[in-house]
């Protein structure tokens, strides 16, 4: 019996698909519970899975190993070769077990306008818009006509420190350059230009030889891209889940080196630091910075970089520079306000006219009144945990919203009222991970229809596990 709309391939549908996984979940349950009807959940994807099994400990004085898990690898891998064979990412999961093994299992996704729930069966962000993004992710530099290149840069030095370093190095032709420009739609600068000429990076040419990979590591200060590596790392070279980057802020106060942004369409990252973090041109420096000199963005955040060295030269040469942020006044508020019982204590103390993003997180006291933050003028997201706005319905006064997340109570306080703000381009429910997915599925269409966006599928498949012994 299938609800809504077909599954993609009848794999998915076969109960015999699933047995393996529930047979687990069960198992884990009956330890737990008495006998009587069991509910378990869960979430398989083709890069990961989320159940809540038990892990067994191995011996004292042994490591983990994957024998110890393989019956439950075991499983998953059968459910990750259906979902593959149907072109299909990931898949939630809901099934109610009768003590005689009877079981109704409830599958749940997908839908091109839902991300999967991190850790969880319930969905993730509702995307109501195709292709709209946060405003940091659409936030351009601002122009730099007065920048000027470090008084360090020396193109001659440059090439004659790296070809001394360097002596067999195999360089790239004017040619090559050229169309890495076309690819990138950008013209290379002088030093990059001639960082090129002198290597060309590809490993091809080392002939396997490692030694040569660390020796050139070693002359240009870092993991160097080949021309067909480089890249302009604009915000979309750094994307993230609506849910993470509409809580993201980006500034650039006027003693800035680097301006604060997610990208830039004047960054050409050209290697790596050995650890995932980007060495890049910057041709679009802050107020105090110079167009050309090095930074460096961080693979362990969304937005923002350092300087590293005024020039390339200095890059190669090991001048590094010091990296003195921008740092904002210390009187002027911040864009991003958490409301809880470890930071701000109320709303009004995180009004004001720039704020961008109010987060009210766990809350013991009485719940909040928003009339402090209607209003504002670059109010864009704002995140409530669940039961702590006193009138969810003051939401709608907030007209100028892109991302809200509000828990199910809440949502359903603004369904029933018609009142959820049309100005959202994505959202997302906060339910307690073991709240039953169902309800918070069938919530998650009721907002999708809103925008007429596609519905998370459902499909129900009737089947029998034997009985526990």
């Amino acid at each position: 019996m299938v609800d809504h709309q077909e599954t993609p391939a009848a794999a998915i549908d076969d109960f015999a698909t699933w047995g393996p996984v529930l047979r687990l979940l069960l198992a884990e349950q009956r330890q737990r519970h008495a006998d009587g009807p069991v509910r378990v959940v869960g979430r398989i994807g083709r890069g990961g899975w989320s159940l809540a099994l038990k892990r067994r400990m191995p011996p004292p004085g042994r490591a983990a190993q994957v024998e110890d898990m393989q019956e439950e690898f075991d499983a998953v891998e059968r459910v990750q070769g259906a979902l593959a064979d149907a072109g299909v990412d990931d898949v939630s999961f809901s099934a109610t077990i009768q003590p005689n093994g009877k079981t109704v299992l409830r599958l749940m996704g997908p839908s091109p306008a839902v991300q999967p729930g991190l850790g969880t069966p319930h969905p993730g962000e509702l995307l109501f818009v195709d292709g709209a993004l946060p405003e940091p992710w659409r936030r351009l530099p601002e122009p730099a006509p007065e920048a000027v290149p470090a008084a360090s840069v020396d193109v001659e030095l440059l090439e004659r420190t790296l070809r001394e370093r360097l002596p067999d190095a195999i360089g790239a032709t004017e040619e090559e350059i050229a169309a890495a420009e076309a690819r990138l739609g950008i013209a290379l600068p002088d030093e990059l230009k001639t960082l090129y000429r002198v290597t060309r990076a590809r490993w091809e040419d080392r002939v396997d030889d490692y030694e040569a990979a660390e020796r050139e590591c070693e002359a240009v200060g870092c993991e160097l891209f080949d021309l067909d590596g480089l890249y302009v790392a604009d915000a979309s070279s750094r994307p993230c889940r609506w849910e993470f980057a509409a809580m993201e802020a980006v500034d650039t106060p006027p003693d800035s080196m680097v301006q604060g942004l997610v990208g830039s369409p004047g960054w050409i990252a050209f290697g790596d630091n050995g650890g995932g973090d980007r060495l890049a041109v910057d041709l679009t420096p802050g107020p105090r910075g110079h167009r050309g000199q090095i930074i460096m963005l961080s693979h362990e955040e969304n937005a923002g970089a350092r300087l590293v060295a005024d020039s390339l030269t200095d890059l190669v040469l090991g001048r590094l520079g010091t990296d003195q942020p921008g740092r904002p006044d210390a009187d002027q508020p911040s864009a991003v306000a958490r409301v809880n019982a470890v930071s701000l204590k109320s709303v009004q103390a995180a009004a004001h006219p720039g704020l961008e993003v109010l987060s009210i997180g766990r809350w013991d006291g009485e719940p909040f009144s928003l009339a402090p933050v209607t209003g504002l003028p670059r109010l864009r997201t704002l995140t409530a945990y669940p039961g702590t706005l006193a009138d969810p319905l003051e939401i709608a006064e907030l007209t100028g919203l892109e991302f809200l997340e509000l828990g199910p109570e809440d949502w359903r306080r603004l369904l029933d009222a018609g009142a959820v703000p049309r100005s959202l381009s994505a959202a997302a429910i906060d339910a307690p991970r073991d709240h039953d997915p169902l309800p918070i599925v069938a919530m998650a269409n009721e907002i999708l229809a809103l925008w007429d966006r596609p519905q998370i599928i459902q499909t129900v498949i009737e089947g029998a596990l034997a009985p526990l012994a």
